[in-house]
């Protein structure tokens, strides 16, 4: 663990690069952060699509969270309008997780094994 001290000696602009990177200290437009944490969160994947229903945090609103899709956050993004668009209802896709309002897991179940995933229904 850095101290506070070498947290704050850290480079983020430079006149001959502009803005840089404050975790690999390369400049902006080269900084591969993303990329690898991308592939991180596709790493760890199993291949099975869990799907749930949540409402804690949500003031008693329900809403249905897929996740362990593996697909990268453009296609991921394009599937959940996908999804969004079936179900009639509005929704996000937040760090790898795509959030439908409602409940609507038996419709995203058959529509989810339609598109070949693998899917359980998970939580309550």
């Amino acid at each position: 663990m850095s101290s506070l001290q070498d947290q704050l000696r850290g480079l983020v602009y430079s006149t001959e690069h502009g803005e840089t990177c404050p975790d690999c200290r390369q400049p902006a437009a080269q900084c591969q952060c993303a990329e690898q944490a991308e592939q991180a969160r596709l790493a760890e994947l199993d291949g099975i699509v869990r799907i749930r229903r949540e409402t804690s945090g949500r003031k008693g609103k329900g809403v249905t969270t897929i996740g362990g899709v593996a697909l990268p956050e453009t296609e991921l993004k394009t599937l959940a309008k996908a999804l969004k668009k079936r179900c009639g209802t509005g929704g996000a896709v937040k760090e790898g997780v795509i959030e439908i309002q409602g409940d609507h897991r038996e419709i995203l179940k058959t529509e989810l094994e339609s598109r070949g995933y693998t899917v359980k229904l998970a939580g309550g």
